[in-house]
């Protein structure tokens, strides 16, 4: 239940049939206000709040920390299920599917930049994580048109580690811990870039593939247009028997004028 008319959810606002299966227009037509969105919009708005947390008292407070790591562990979880949820209760919307990738971004660009301006991480990994973001970002964009890169277990075991070792870096550890955390991001920073340079073979891969496929459709299309063409208009045998009596007709005419212009000098 979401608590929204079917009207204003986008249906007719008809009752389902008890044990029906819902139509395809019912799927597609999902509510702005279901709990996937919800949990996308609570990640967005917990990106604010947890830079305040983390820079509050100069940044360097223990207890403040802790509070902005728990912001931060909040954020992520929900990131393991809102699009979960979408999928599995047919909650996808236009809306989630831009909102979503921004918010998960949001909070991790949030806690590496705030982390580099407080010095607690090095720039260079901050640099090196939110450009291979970015730039698999516009990739997707390159080739959606062809085809659509699926997110790989690599992809999945990158964020598993950068939200971890992120939230070690809010946290104020020391000793043991503090090496620990560091290895933990470089870790992080290596399946950053082997799955980014993986993201750009599978799209150059689909790219080609896509534009062969689009050249292909082209070209049976072009062939199919030639055959009918030529249904309609004939042979060019029959074309050239078609035109010999008009040739004919012309020819006579022609003798049958020259005639009467001899005819009109005598």
């Amino acid at each position: 239940m979401t608590g929204v008319p079917a009207s204003a959810a986008g249906g007719s606002g008809a009752k389902p049939v008890r044990g029906g299966k819902l139509g395809t227009a019912a799927v597609n037509q999902a509510s702005l206000w279901n709990i996937a969105n919800i949990l996308t919009m609570v990640r967005l708005l917990l990106v604010p709040g947890f830079v305040l947390l983390l820079f509050h008292d100069g940044g360097y407070d223990p207890v403040w920390r802790a509070f902005a790591w728990a912001a931060f562990a909040v954020a992520m979880i929900t990131d393991l299920f809102d699009g979960h949820l979408a999928r599995a209760y047919n909650l996808v919307t236009d809306f989630g599917k831009i909102a979503d990738p921004i918010a998960d971004k949001a909070i991790m660009g949030a806690a590496l930049v705030s982390l580099s301006i407080l010095g607690d991480l090095p720039w260079w990994i901050t640099g090196v994580i939110l450009a291979r973001e970015l730039g698999i970002t516009l990739m997707r964009f390159w080739v959606i048109r062809h085809a659509v890169i699926p997110a790989s277990r690599g992809g999945k075991l990158k964020t598993l580690a950068q939200g971890t070792a992120a939230g070690m870096y809010v946290l104020v550890l020391t000793g043991p811990l503090a090496t620990l955390r560091f290895w933990v991001m470089m870790v992080a920073v290596v399946l950053t870039v082997v799955t980014g340079l993986d993201y750009v073979r599978q799209a150059v891969v689909l790219r080609r593939r896509g534009i062969a496929a689009e050249r292909a459709v082209a070209a049976e299309r072009a062939a199919a247009a030639t055959e009918a063409l030529q249904a309609t208009v004939g042979t060019p045998a029959d074309a050239g028997a078609a035109a010999g009596p008009v040739a004919g007709a012309t020819d006579v005419r022609a003798a049958a004028e020259a005639r009467g212009a001899a005819e009109a000098e005598r």
